[in-house]
């Protein structure tokens, strides 16, 4: 009798919680919000608060210019609401994902009514990196959403205008920590054609790159490298700045050639434990390009 009286209690405590009304604040169960990448997640909920949950297709630390969909991956996407994608040509990994997209999921590209950066060898995607750029993407996120989501639109837009306080705090403190490093020694070195963004909002100048494109899914010549190491000794740039997923060899072979620093610690499209937002993320950059330029 005992034990059929625990059972009977557990089957109306179960019955019990699953009557319980969700409260209005928490995340929608039936949500699926998607964003391309962990840095668009991170500023995605920051407009969204507690009234939508958020998550990124490419795990921390994967590499989006390399990155091929797992199955699940698919099945997340075929399922999703909302996907917020960083746009000017970035998402090439999720181009045939897309295609078979439902037509009534809420596609929003965060670079909107950017201009884009542009040469022959494509666009340049790296908008991120330069905050004032992102209260752009907040401000997409936000119409996005109230488009989605139109009963909590006031929410999204204090959210939103909260965050954007924060980029405008952070854009402010990148200038007073770039006012360290004297206007002759602000030279960046990259991987790839990353920091071109940043380079133009805060008086830097890209003096080269190991790989000349946009994407690091390309590839350099003999001559390109050659040409590369004549660029650093003719201006003596100090040295050469690496995403942490970043393969160093070919910067070791620079650097055998002109004794430049190597820094290899930055974080470009990614989050991860170290660098968990992307205010944080930017902090972190900022903070080891200044230690070695000043």
């Amino acid at each position: 009798m005992i034990q059929r009286h625990s059972i009977f209690l557990i089957i109306i405590l179960i019955l019990a919680v699953g009557c319980v009304p969700r409260a209005s604040g928490s995340p929608k169960p039936d949500s699926a919000i998607l964003t391309s990448t962990t840095f668009l997640a991170d500023i995605a909920r920051n407009v969204a608060g507690d009234q939508q949950s958020v998550a990124s297709i490419l795990p921390e630390g994967a590499d989006p210019h390399n990155y091929e969909p797992t199955p699940q991956d698919i099945a997340r996407i075929e399922s999703a609401r909302v996907i917020i994608l960083n746009g000017a040509e970035y998402e090439h990994f999720l181009e045939p994902i897309l295609e078979n997209a439902s037509a009534q999921v809420i596609i929003i590209e965060a670079s909107a009514g950017i201009n884009a950066r542009e040469d022959a060898r494509g666009v340049d995607p790296h908008m991120w990196l330069d905050p004032n750029l992102v209260i752009t993407y907040t401000e997409n996120i936000r119409a996005g959403f109230e488009r989605y989501d139109e009963q909590h639109s006031s929410i999204y837009q204090v959210n939103a205008q909260r965050y954007i306080e924060q980029l405008k705090s952070l854009d402010a403190w990148i200038v007073e920590q770039v006012n360290q490093i004297p206007a002759e020694r602000r030279l960046l070195i990259t991987n790839h054609e990353s920091l071109n963004y940043f380079a133009q909002r805060y008086g830097f100048t890209v003096t080269g790159a190991i790989i000349p494109n946009v994407s690091s899914a390309a590839s350099s010549s003999a001559q390109q490298m050659a040409q590369l190491i004549d660029q650093i000794k003719a201006t003596k740039a100090p040295a050469i700045f690496l995403d942490a997923g970043d393969n160093p060899v070919l910067a070791q072979q620079i650097a055998q050639e002109t004794d430049v620093k190597i820094v290899n610690d930055l974080y470009l499209e990614t989050l991860n434990q170290l660098v968990p937002t992307y205010i944080e993320m930017m902090k972190h950059n900022v903070k080891r390009i200044v230690e070695v330029l000043k």
